[in-house]
């Protein structure tokens, strides 16, 4: 079965899910992602969730106001970036400021949420969704620092990880497709644009209905496709980039194993090992330069 696209999530959050009539699309998301009832109260425009002409069309974050007043930050990269790391602390730090009114105690600190849907590869590792928060661990007895019962009742917090912020990482090339939950179905929409009539998820029906591309007026698709290609042709540089510095690699590589080749004295398993390459490879250069 052929099934309908949709409009990109990160378009969507530009142009449809601001819209309060439309909160129950990120509600579902979020809710299924945070394994809770999420309910946004409010999206908050501020300096962290300004768009600028830089970030048009690559960077999309959205700032949302939960039941429980935590903040939550929804930031999609489409293009790679080293230091993403480091960004999402600068994001979270900057939100816990903003919100913070002169002469406020330190009880007012909310609780930021950080959902990061990233296009590229972040780190080393093959799941395609990481979670991460903040506790502490006795270094001598392993255990973990509880809050005490007035710090659970100021907080209105049950542990210390929920009094940090909390970080999720969805690295969403590197899902399979194969949609083993309801979670799993709000990733494949996220990687493929695309929402199966089976799928179940909170707030997916709502998505399917929502973000047909057939509902875009025609000025919009305009700017849709404009934004799709500008996302494609930086793809595409980034891939060429890659190309060139691994081709670059590679001679700088080869030129190694014919220095080491002619020195004499050395394996070819020696010479594979330095290189970081095969032992094969090294015979085909060594064969070569016969």
């Amino acid at each position: 079965m052929e099934y309908k696209k949709h409009i990109r999530f990160d378009w969507a959050i530009k142009r449809l899910l601001r819209q309060k009539v439309n909160f129950g699309i990120l509600e579902g998301f979020l809710s299924e992602l945070l394994k809770e009832d999420v309910q946004i109260m409010e999206i908050i425009e501020s300096e962290s969730n300004q768009e600028t002409e830089k970030d048009k069309y690559n960077r999309v974050d959205i700032l949302v106001k939960d039941k429980n007043e935590d903040l939550i930050i929804i930031e999609i990269q489409n293009s790679y970036a080293l230091d993403y790391f480091l960004r999402i602390l600068y994001g979270v730090s900057k939100a816990i400021i903003e919100h913070m009114k002169e002469g406020d105690t330190y009880s007012k600190v909310k609780k930021i949420i950080s959902v990061n849907i990233v296009y590229f590869e972040l780190g080393q590792g093959d799941d395609y969704i990481y979670r991460g928060t903040t506790n502490f661990k006795g270094i001598h007895d392993n255990q973990i620092l509880e809050l005490t019962a007035a710090q659970r009742k100021l907080f209105k917090k049950d542990k210390v990880e929920e009094v940090y912020p909390e970080i999720y990482l969805i690295k969403v090339n590197k899902f399979d497709d194969n949609a083993k939950n309801t979670l799993d179905e709000w990733i494949y929409f996220l990687k493929n644009s695309e929402i199966k009539q089976e799928f179940s998820a909170k707030g997916i029906k709502e998505a399917d209905k929502v973000l047909k591309r057939a509902n875009m007026s025609e000025e919009e698709r305009r700017e849709y496709q404009r934004f799709v290609e500008v996302l494609s042709d930086r793809a595409s540089i980034a891939e060429t980039i890659e190309f060139e510095s691994n081709l670059k690699a590679d001679k700088v590589k080869e030129s190694l194993i014919q220095n080491l080749i002619q020195f004499g004295e050395i394996a070819d398993e020696q010479i594979a090992k330095i290189a970081e390459v095969s032992l094969e490879t090294v015979k085909v250069i060594k064969e070569k330069m016969k």
